[in-house]
């Protein structure tokens, strides 16, 4: 199966740019990190609050997701067109072997700037299973996007890269578009219902249609 495949039967028109909570009926935005300031006093980075954040994306994404369950990893990749081919999962990958089975397809450039035309998106998928992948990596990766934290999503030459984690298992969709927030979108909120009443504290909105 590839993604678009699936997509077209699960989730009718969703495009996988931010934001998918915005484009879809059923779904749980999160606000992450507590209110705790990115910066101290004196500008360091503060380093407790991405601890909050890395914890809380992991819970989600345990709640979420089982290690066995059958999962795309997908990922847009923003970059100039005459630019060569960008890698992007390597660091993240167990199994080098995943590397043959990346999809790739390249689309317009989705946002609005100066000389969009120069630009385009690169969007990687690849269907595993979360035992196949270094989590914990990729979520602090996600959310190290403003900041100079490692890890990093590497090979940008634009805007850093989005990542989705869409479980076909269970027909959920994940996002963590920076430390300040992930969305989680479902094709029936009972789905997801157990994740909003546990961690109701985090949720910034949600929907229930």
């Amino acid at each position: 199966m590839k993604i678009m495949e699936y997509m077209e039967e699960r989730f009718q028109n969703l495009e996988f740019i931010p934001s998918i909570y915005n484009q879809w009926g059923t779904g749980i935005h999160f606000c992450l990190g507590e209110n705790i300031y990115q910066l101290k006093a004196n500008e360091e980075l503060n380093l407790k609050m991405f601890r909050v954040v890395y914890e809380q994306t992991s819970i989600i994404f345990n709640e979420l997701f089982e290690q066995n369950d059958d999962i795309f990893l997908v990922t847009n990749m923003y970059k100039h067109k005459k630019k060569e081919k960008l890698k992007v999962y390597q660091p993240f990958l167990k199994c080098k072997n995943h590397l043959n089975q990346i999809m790739v397809k390249t689309y317009p450039y989705p946002f609005e700037i100066n000389k969009a035309e120069e630009y385009e998106m690169q969007q990687f998928s690849l269907l595993c299973k979360p035992r196949d992948l270094r989590v914990t990596e990729l979520l602090k990766a996600a959310s190290n996007e403003d900041f100079p934290q490692k890890p990093k999503f590497g090979g940008y030459s634009i805007d850093y890269p989005d990542v989705f984690f869409v479980n076909i298992t269970k027909d959920i969709i994940f996002f963590i578009y920076d430390d300040r927030g992930c969305e989680v979108i479902a094709l029936d909120f009972k789905r997801i219902r157990s994740l909003y009443e546990k961690y109701h504290d985090w949720v910034e909105e949600y929907k229930c249609m």
